[in-house]
């Protein structure tokens, strides 16, 4: 999946006498919403994560599309592609809150959201916030702890909210959880429920580095000759200008033929020979939202079927089950989702 917003084929268009599809969605200009902040915002993260960050632009942007989306991200990778590293720079470049928890197999549910302790002076119990109540949570490691402690995340990832003895503990804004796993690796580890994997909004799978990228990493490493020192990033944003873009990003307009685009590439997973279990209605939600901050990082204050197009596999590939026969034939999820979109007929305007 690229990065950049692919051009139509202009040639095409012309001769087909339509118009390309940014122009079907352009909106009329006393219509338009100001982007500056937005776009000031993006390029503050952007420039503050490749101090430290090489390459990984298409985790980068997806990390902040999931930011202004108010989504929660699962990053994927083998060891050593900088997956930890670039959620705590990203962290670190906000000024809110931010907590690490590092999940083990003997991790306990209070250990992540905290729990009631007897105070002898008040004769009475009183609630421990556990790590989980921050602004930025990183789970390093997520698949290391068992179903009870993952389902201790349910009610937090999906309402921004803690009950504890009849007591709802809620969460300032904003809230997000970047937790990373190791595709490789499955001693000690366990399979991340259903219910749990379809509160991230993005599932990102990390590559390896180019050549190119890899000979600047081994100059940066070189030159610092130490670790990076996360004292010396300074924060670039405040957590009330994200909450400001937030709303602006839900305000971006969608047509409703990019709404019947969106639900029938949900509808089209649920008959795919390719799925034996298609896409939730929260998967059409969240890619409409996606959609939204794509379009709006691109500068745009509408949605294009190429926003759509851009985000649909990252939204999409952690909540569907291949087939079996599919499986043995190789095939993975993003084949499966390739194949889907190619059939659903793409919005003109």
């Amino acid at each position: 999946m690229s990065n950049h917003i692919s051009e139509p084929d202009s040639d095409k268009n012309q001769s087909a006498g339509k118009p390309s599809a940014d122009e079907s969605f352009t909106r009329p200009f006393e219509e338009r919403m100001d982007l500056s902040g937005l776009k000031t915002l993006v390029e503050k993260l952007r420039d503050g994560i490749g101090r430290v960050i090489v390459g990984q632009k298409q985790m980068v942007d997806l990390l902040i599309a999931a930011l202004l989306a108010d989504g929660h991200v699962l990053i994927e990778g083998v060891p050593g592609v900088a997956k930890t590293l670039t959620a705590r720079v990203l962290a670190q470049l906000i000024d809110s809150r931010f907590s690490r928890i590092q999940f083990t197999p003997d991790l306990m549910p209070a250990d992540v959201i905290g729990t009631s302790v007897f105070n002898p002076e008040s004769t009475g119990f009183e609630f421990r916030p556990g790590p989980v109540f921050s602004n930025i949570v990183l789970i390093d490691e997520i698949n290391r702890s068992p179903a009870k402690t993952q389902a201790a995340l349910f009610e937090v990832m999906e309402e921004r909210q803690i009950t504890v003895d009849g007591n709802t503990y809620r969460f300032d804004s904003p809230f997000m959880v970047l937790a990373t796993q190791n595709p490789i690796e499955h001693e000690g580890t366990y399979r991340l429920p259903e219910a749990q994997l379809d509160r991230f909004l993005f599932k990102i799978d990390v590559p390896y580095p180019d050549l190119s990228d890899e000979i600047k990493i081994l100059e940066g490493s070189y030159e610092r000759r130490s670790r990076v020192d996360f004292s010396k990033l300074k924060t670039v944003i405040s957590a009330d200008e994200i909450n400001r873009q937030k709303t602006v990003v839900r305000s971006l307009h969608v047509e409703k033929s990019i709404m019947r685009y969106i639900a029938g590439i949900i509808q089209h997973t649920r008959n795919s020979s390719y799925l034996s279990i298609g896409a939730s209605p929260r998967a059409a939600v969240f890619l409409m939202q996606a959609s939204q901050a794509w379009a709006a990082m691109n500068g745009r204050d509408f949605v294009t079927p190429e926003d759509v197009k851009a985000v649909v596999k990252p939204v999409l590939r952690h909540r569907m089950t291949l087939t079996p026969e599919k499986e043995m034939e190789g095939a993975n999820m993003d084949d499966a989702i390739r194949s889907i979109v190619a059939k659903v007929e793409v919005p003109r305007s």
